[in-house]
């Protein structure tokens, strides 16, 4: 049974939530690429594809997890902090904002805000580092602050409270199958965007189990599909 694009609502969405890795700046791959180098030096040798299907748009503790049960490595109390440290460099060095989004950010006619799985000082480097952090002064929502994370729907509906919005009101913009749960979950509007380096060569693959989700490959398309989110007056 295919399923049916869910028509998306114009005229009710008062606030846009941002994933932040794979959507506000092109991290994922940079992310897989430190990863993985320090996950086979402890013997556990994952491949890009178990990142893509496992890993991607989820919380360290689920990753810890996963490692264990699929790969029989347990990480050590201080491999956090290690990849954490290793990925900051990398991000300092080479991480991007997604192209075109400070277009976007800047004609926006709307409230938005981050929701995310990283940690609160992996996204606070990350908007640092791409000059985006302006953007979203006391807006950015992570894991860290609800019980569940990503595919539960606890993190979006936490953001849209704490800034005084209906679940419906609300558009979420992820990457990620757990992302992208997530926001149905929460009973928000959702677009995947697939703009980023690891999905913009990919085929459409979500799981079936999930309802077909409106895609975009550029920002300058968020603006055809809903014109109403920004504001031609704006520079």
């Amino acid at each position: 049974m295919t399923n049916r694009l869910r028509p998306l609502q114009n005229n009710s969405i008062e606030l846009i939530i941002f994933d932040c890795d794979g959507v506000l700046v092109d991290s994922e791959d940079l992310s897989k690429q430190q990863l993985l180098s320090m996950l086979t030096t402890l013997g556990a040798d994952v491949s890009p594809s178990y990142f893509d299907q496992h890993f991607l748009g989820l919380s360290y503790q689920h990753v810890q997890a996963k490692v264990q049960q699929d790969f029989g490595v347990l990480l050590s109390a201080d491999f956090q902090q290690q990849y954490h440290v290793a990925l900051m460099d990398l991000f300092a060095a080479k991480l991007q904002a997604t192209l075109g989004l400070t277009t976007l950010l800047d004609q926006l006619n709307l409230p938005s805000c981050v929701a995310t799985s990283s940690t609160p000082e992996r996204v606070a480097h990350a908007l640092d580092v791409t000059q985006l952090a302006s953007y979203f002064n006391g807006r950015v929502f992570t894991a860290a602050e609800v019980p569940r994370g990503k595919p539960a729907p606890d993190l979006f509906l936490h953001a849209a409270a704490r800034l005084g919005y209906l679940p419906e009101n609300c558009l979420v913009i992820e990457d990620s199958p757990a992302g992208i749960s997530a926001a149905i979950a929460a009973q928000m509007q959702v677009i995947q965007y697939r703009g980023a380096s690891h999905l913009k060569h990919k085929p459409y693959d979500l799981s079936n189990d999930l309802p077909a989700t409106h895609c975009i490959s550029h920002w300058q398309q968020l603006t055809i599909l809903l014109p109403k989110l920004i504001s031609t007056d704006k520079h």
